[in-house]
């Protein structure tokens, strides 16, 4: 009975012990302490959600202060230091809330501006104390002693470095993104791009581009008279041109390098009396091969005898016409070098 009256009064001992330290934090021993500036956040967010127009505009402003305040208190109180330097973690997480509050927008809270300065603005906010000499209600501001002016200044110039870093990658990730085609160079000698086994060799715009010509051109050339087909590829620059610039407006618009893409014929006649085309897409953006590259893919064109409807009804064999038949290829190959002079 002892023993379960002593097990009884340990839990209740501990549950004790919880709910002290939970009112510790939860209950402020005053008025003017960090809790406060906590729940008149939420008291701001909250009011904020009936509020309209300009007024809940400045409901919300005062709470992202209250809470911004309330954080910086608590969290510098008893610092807990970043390893390796004497900035406190409450700085970090108050930074992250100025740059989230400074930089952020209703659709997006964290935008890349606001991941690029939150290094730089943490840097600042731990230097702040040091040019502050004095209590909450005394204080002056002061210059500080030339050992503290070394590790602001070697903290605030590391933190600007990395967030040169962070807004390079934000670069680098935008760029690729609008010219996905410049992943299919050769990244071997980069410090800055590492290529994975997911990015394919070719590029996938490029592809694109013939993929959605070759229906058209065999629209164009499909079972029309000889003399048409041989007319049409007389002028296959214009025409192949003007196929070419309509697939890369209508299925390229989302990329800004759809202007580094054109779009040209090649013709040679074939030994069968026939011809062969060889439809390019030619990439004019940066390359690390000094020639570029292109894509093709050939078509062979040749005249096949069809009976008209005239030679049906008389049963002559001599009432046939000559017309286009087009076969391409399914796959398009992938050339590292200039493309061939017209012809």
């Amino acid at each position: 009975m002892n023993v379960l009256f002593k097990d009884l009064l340990g839990i209740f001992k501990f549950t004790e012990d919880i709910y002290a330290r939970i009112k510790k934090i939860l209950v402020p021993s005053q008025a003017y302490a960090w809790q406060t500036f906590i729940y008149l956040s939420v008291f701001s967010l909250g009011i904020s959600y009936f509020a309209i127009g300009y007024i809940r505009d400045i409901i919300a402003l005062c709470g992202w202060l209250f809470l911004i305040a309330g954080t910086a208190w608590y969290t510098t109180d008893d610092p807990l230091r970043v390893p390796g330097t004497f900035m406190p973690v409450g700085a970090v997480i108050t930074g992250l809330l100025v740059s989230v509050f400074a930089f952020g927008n209703q659709q997006e809270i964290i935008t890349p501006r606001t991941i690029v300065l939150w290094p730089t603005i943490s840097a600042f906010i731990t230097a702040i104390p040091e040019f502050i000499e004095g209590t909450d209600t005394d204080s002056k501001t002061q210059i500080p002693k030339p050992e503290a002016r070394e590790k602001i200044i070697i903290l605030v110039a590391s933190c600007m470095m990395l967030s040169c870093w962070l807004q390079f990658y934000f670069v680098m990730d935008k760029w690729l993104k609008e010219y996905p085609s410049v992943l299919a160079d050769d990244f071997q000698r980069s410090t800055f791009v590492r290529r994975t086994d997911i990015i394919e060799k070719v590029p996938k715009n490029g592809i694109v581009i013939l993929d959605k010509l070759q229906p058209l051109v065999e629209q164009q050339i499909d079972e029309r008279p000889w003399s048409q087909v041989e007319r049409w590829l007389l002028d296959a620059k214009l025409q192949v041109g003007n196929l070419g610039n309509r697939v890369i407006e209508k299925n390229l618009e989302e990329y800004e390098e759809k202007a580094l893409w054109r779009v040209e014929p090649r013709v040679v006649n074939t030994k069968s009396g026939g011809y062969r085309l060889d439809l390019l897409s030619i990439w004019g953006g940066p390359s690390s091969n000094r020639k570029g590259y292109y894509l093709k893919k050939s078509c062979r064109i040749e005249p096949v005898a069809v009976s008209t409807k005239k030679a049906i009804t008389t049963a002559n064999p001599e009432d046939k016409i000559a017309v286009g038949e087009i076969e391409c290829d399914r796959v398009n190959k992938f050339v590292p070098d200039s493309p061939p002079p017209l012809q």
